[in-house]
């Protein structure tokens, strides 16, 4: 009894977890509200083309590809000290994005924003492995964390509105400032310091190796997901896929890797990753696709669009809120793998899209697989932090949520390229239309609806009546290969957890 007492986190730790979440809670807004200041800074700035992209993409590419070298420098020096460096350097990062007087500035700012912000997911979730030894107050604690990522990709776009409709665009970058104050005000008191003992020195050719391993990887992936197969993507996916192997190599011959490979000898870390990339993989393609649909084909605003997407929110934050209660009284196994078959039946329900009944089949099959989806999320990243030694608590952190940014990557990669597939299959141009505007119309919904809008009735009606159905069609297929995949990974993680207890009552 005394020995459980002293595992257990009182107030400080819980009073430290709020301090964690704001961190969190900043990235996910800040994923959001750059969306609605695309119109006013390019307004301002005017960037090109290609500069635009960059000011969108450079953020999360420089996540991605700083995340393990991070983790593994948080267990070296001290999670809670490059947390703090960190937070200081968003902070600074936020106010030089939001006085950047041209394009090349935000860039460069939205760049140094990527490396800081890398060092505040791995670093957040690693504290709280060190901060909730006691395995059901730990699961309650990352339910928490990730309630307060989602509630910042609700919040975002309102509250970036909000500034944009009083401010000028760089009002949304300034909001890191406050955040990261309080952060760094409250953490040197609140949060405790943990580091590897014998952290071994940092090598700095494997570091080379994931970033570029990582980003070119990344970049080919998002790049496909976004134009289709081309040279210069395929070139760079391969390029990423040869230095990952290299990476790899050289972790098994180095006695202080950055990435311990043994890790994965742990049949818990192991299927934890695997079976959460595989949801993932299925989560923002499909979900990418059913925004579209209610924009294009059921003619909803973006607002309205919007607003449909609150129930699935919803049903995702209550997810993370009851796990941690059924994981005490149901096998953690059981519960993931149960929750998984609910989400694959969600996924499923997408085939009804069309008709007069297609969006209470959108809307319900989304709020059903959010819902489903979110036992695994909760229980499967606690059991990558805690199935890891403490003092490579950092290291687990940063692979996980790698894992995660290749499984969003590849599932629009994968699941655009296979509506797009069959949207061009099945898509019929109507006698009459000129060849390029049927060409465009062949290429995706999207350019049908820019043809018709060019068009005089009926040839106009008959188009985008053809391109609807088409994808419609898309969205049904994508909807049965993911309902697949998702029914698979209830099988294994029956299969892979099914060993695992019920975690301890409190």
């Amino acid at each position: 009894m005394t020995e459980n007492l002293r595992m257990r986190a009182g107030r400080r730790e819980w009073t430290g977890l709020a301090v964690l979440i704001l961190p969190t809670l900043l990235l996910s807004i800040d994923v959001t509200v750059l969306h609605l200041a695309v119109p006013m800074l390019s307004a301002d700035l005017r960037p090109s083309a290609s500069q635009l992209l960059w000011i969108n993409d450079v953020y999360g590419f420089l996540i991605a590809g700083f995340l393990i070298t991070m983790g593994a420098i948080g267990d070296r020096i001290g999670r809670k000290r490059l947390l703090l460096i960190g937070a200081a350097a968003f902070a600074l990062a936020s106010a030089l994005a939001a006085y950047a007087p041209s394009a090349g500035m935000l860039i460069a700012a939205r760049g140094l924003l990527g490396i800081a912000g890398a060092t505040l997911m791995p670093s957040t979730l690693s504290l709280i492995r060190t901060m909730f030894h006691d395995p059901a107050q730990r699961t309650v604690a990352i339910s928490l964390w990730m309630t307060g990522f989602t509630g910042g990709m609700v919040i975002g776009p309102l509250v970036g509105g909000v500034l944009l409709e009083n401010f000028w665009w760089g009002s949304v970058f300034l909001l890191g400032v406050p955040v990261m104050a309080v952060l760094l005000v409250a953490g040197p008191v609140l949060l405790p310091e943990y580091r590897d003992p014998a952290p071994g020195r940092l090598d700095l050719i494997s570091v080379a190796l994931s970033l570029a391993a990582v980003i070119s990887a990344v970049y080919g992936i998002k790049e496909v997901a976004a134009y289709g197969p081309a040279v210069v993507p395929v070139l760079a996916m391969l390029t990423g896929l040869a230095l990952g192997t290299a990476f790899i190599r050289r972790q098994r011959r180095l006695a202080d890797p950055l990435l311990d490979l043994e890790l994965f000898a742990e049949r818990r870390f192991s299927a934890s990753l695997g079976t959460l990339m595989l949801v993932i993989l299925v989560g923002p393609g499909v979900m990418l696709l059913t925004a579209q649909y209610m924009q294009l084909v059921a003619g909803l605003t973006p607002l309205e669009a919007g607003l449909w997407t609150l129930p699935q929110t919803a049903a995702v934050v209550l997810g993370f809120m009851v796990s941690p209660a059924l994981a005490k009284r149901i096998r953690p196994g059981s519960v993931m793998a149960g929750g998984l078959a609910v989400a694959a039946a969600g996924v499923g329900l997408l085939m009804g899209a069309g008709g007069a009944s297609g969006m209470a089949f959108v809307v319900a099959g989304q709020v059903l697989f959010f819902f489903g989806s979110s036992p695994l999320l909760v229980l499967g990243t606690d059991l990558v932090v805690g199935s890891a030694p403490p003092e490579r608590a950092g290291a687990a952190s940063a692979l996980s949520e790698t894992v995660q940014e290749f499984g969003g990557a590849l599932g629009l990669a994968v699941f655009g390229t296979i509506a797009a597939a069959v949207y061009r299959a099945r898509v019929v141009v109507p006698e009459g239309v000129p060849a390029g505007m049927g060409e465009q119309a062949r290429d995706t919904l999207g350019g049908a609806a820019e043809v018709a809008m060019r068009l005089p009735d009926p040839a106009a009606t008959a188009l985008l009546t053809a391109a609807r159905d088409a994808f419609t069609g898309s969205l049904q297929v994508a909807a049965v290969v993911g309902a697949v995949v998702v029914a698979f990974t209830a099988a294994l993680a029956a299969v892979m957890f099914r060993a695992l207890g019920r975690t301890p009552q409190s």
